[in-house]
């Protein structure tokens, strides 16, 4: 009984908490969301900036792979999926970016 009365007593603190202390904190923008999301622009822009020479690398590794097969059904088979997966990744990588360029245009417009 007395383990049910503590845990009672418990989610009413934390109910208060969660529905008080807030409104006394929404004066300012924090300085740590700002950097978090300074810091995590810079990095989209790094992967996108080193995904495209890395799907151009890819692509031209599979494409030698096909033209240097001299034959052999699984390298060209290899080449194949390389170029496919590649490109894909690209396109995944590209498609995610566009998704959050709109989600951010339509959280700023309001």
């Amino acid at each position: 009984m007395k383990k049910h009365k503590t845990i009672f007593y418990l989610l009413i603190y934390i109910a208060i908490f969660i529905l008080f202390i807030p409104n006394f904190t929404l004066a300012a923008y924090p300085k740590l969301v700002s950097t978090i999301s300074s810091s995590f622009t810079k990095i989209k822009e790094w992967i996108i900036n080193i995904a495209t020479p890395a799907a151009a690398v890819a692509v031209g590794t599979g494409i030698l792979m096909k033209k240097f097969s001299f034959g052999d059904e699984e390298k060209i088979r290899t080449g194949k999926r390389l170029i496919r997966g590649s490109l894909f990744s690209y396109a995944f990588i590209l498609a995610v970016d566009l998704i959050l360029a709109t989600i951010k245009l339509l959280i700023t417009s309001e």
